[in-house]
């Protein structure tokens, strides 16, 4: 007899769960890298609209296609159609491959938030600290193990004891904690005497400016191309999709379920929370090191952000801690649902029980985590990729696989599945399912026909280089 499947305790338990797993890393960590970078208000315009059209679609297929077959991923798309259970294998692959690498920058976080709550954050500082650190063989190890041990406590423990139970309690901590210091952000000025003996002054408010207002003056098409692709790989880490997780909290949401309503509602939240993160990173990244500071990339929150904490003096040392315990439950209620992902494909598959699949999930993440921490010191190497110039490590060509590969075709296969084999009407019948309304059917039905596969191949393109090269050769 099959067993009973879990689920979460209602639409508020879905909703909680789902936005936690949106929340993580993807929000807190790349949203500000990338909108700083990317002139901020014109990333933030862009990743918007995306968000609505372009990340909506593919949010209601993932979930609809899970609730649908109470399925994982991995069994879930076969379900729908024989012929394209191969989504069901690459959506499992996804969180298989980014597990290991997330959790060794988990890891990286655990560090820096044992920093500041021993009173050490002056090392930080030092802008050679991060690649010393990460270039050590053992401590990056230690901190991953730490971090994924408490992943898979929570795993283990259940979709309503665990995941959900976990999400409920930590979730307002979260927002709470960023609107706090996002607001801080704000009241920061800074004196700066330059090298001509002429004082500038900065403020939290010019930064706020720079961070939400666009800019197009001096704009290329290239450029908007750029940010057009940015915003789409950072949707695919915001809002959990195409790697199976929400497919897998969508088979846990209950048949009462109003799913359009926690659709909306995850990706309120979900935008909300990530233009909070930039709002509490950008303007005191602005404000203590102008828009040179905002040009560090993935390292702005392990780089420049220690020094402006220091800067702030002695309440640095108190933000500091705080911002880095954020980052840490924002970091782990992702890992959570990926390593869920995971294990409730193996059950699906298997019928092994939670903690038995579980296990087997623990040794493969420990032993190809810890080839991960290794591949910054005794297995460091330089890999080519295609859309980077710089060549890359262990992690980056793990993270190139994932997000720049596997997802976009995991999305473009998804929305063939449903755009013009097995038709919309089958999402949308699922989402009026208990006679809900669905307020964006029309929207729905011409993005995952034809607007979303079009993206994903630009952007599937663009992943090999060759958008680029198209684009040089089109301007000579």
């Amino acid at each position: 007899m099959e067993k009973k499947r879990s689920s979460f305790s209602g639409q508020f338990g879905f909703i909680i769960a789902a936005a936690g797993s949106a929340v993580g890393l993807g929000n807190i960590w790349r949203f500000p890298y990338l909108a700083a970078g990317d002139e901020g208000g014109i990333f933030i315009f862009v990743y918007i609209i995306l968000t609505l059209t372009f990340g909506f679609a593919l949010l209601t297929t993932e979930i609809a296609i899970g609730r649908k077959t109470k399925q994982s991923p991995l069994t879930a798309y076969k379900k729908i159609n024989k012929g394209f259970g191969f989504i069901g294998v690459l959506a499992c692959l996804v969180p298989t491959i980014i597990l290991p690498y997330y959790c060794s920058i988990g890891g990286w976080v655990f560090k820096y938030l044992s920093l500041y709550i021993t009173n050490q954050s002056h090392i930080a500082v030092d802008s050679g600290y991060f690649g010393s650190y990460i270039g050590r063989t053992w401590q990056p190890i230690i901190w991953m193990l730490i971090y994924f041990g408490i992943t898979a406590f929570i795993v283990i423990s259940g979709v309503e004891k665990g995941i959900e139970k976990f999400s409920k309690i930590l979730m307002p901590i979260l927002v709470v904690m960023i609107i706090g210091i996002s607001v801080f952000s704000l009241t920061l000025k800074h004196e700066e005497i330059l090298a001509d003996g002429t004082t500038i002054v900065r403020t939290g408010m010019q930064g706020l400016k720079v961070y939400l207002v666009p800019n197009f003056k001096n704009v290329t098409p290239e450029f908007m191309l750029k940010v057009i692709m940015d915003a789409m790989g950072q949707l695919f880490f915001s809002i959990s999709v195409a790697m199976g997780i929400m497919v897998a909290y969508g088979s846990y949401a209950k048949d009462e379920t109003n799913l359009i309503k926690s659709i909306n509602q995850i990706e309120i939240f979900d935008t909300a929370i990530a233009l909070l993160a930039g709002l509490m990173i950008v303007p005191a990244v602005y404000t203590f090191m102008g828009k040179e500071g905002m040009a560090a990339g993935p390292g702005l929150i392990f780089v420049s952000l220690p020094k402006v904490f220091d800067a702030m003096g002695l309440a640095g040392k108190f933000i500091g801690a705080i911002f880095f315990i954020i980052v840490a439950f924002a970091a782990v209620t992702s890992s959570v649902s990926v390593m869920e992902a995971i294990v409730s494909s193996i059950m699906d598959a298997t019928h092994f029980s939670r903690l038995k699949s579980s296990i087997i999930v623990t040794v493969y993440t420990i032993i190809t985590g810890t080839i991960v921490c290794l591949g910054y010191n005794i297995l460091l190497c330089e890999i080519p990729l295609p859309n980077s110039a710089a060549p890359g490590q262990i992690l980056d060509l793990l993270d190139y696989i994932s997000n720049y590969l596997m997802m976009p075709i995991v999305a473009l296969a998804e929305s063939i599945l449903v755009g013009w084999v097995v038709k919309p009407q089958l999402i949308i019948d699922e989402i009026t399912h208990g006679k809900f309304k669905f307020g964006r059917k029309g929207l729905y039905i011409v993005m995952i026909k034809f607007i979303v596969p079009i993206l994903l191949l630009v952007l599937l393109l663009n992943s090999f280089g060759l958008i680029n090269k198209l684009i040089a050769f089109l301007s000579k």
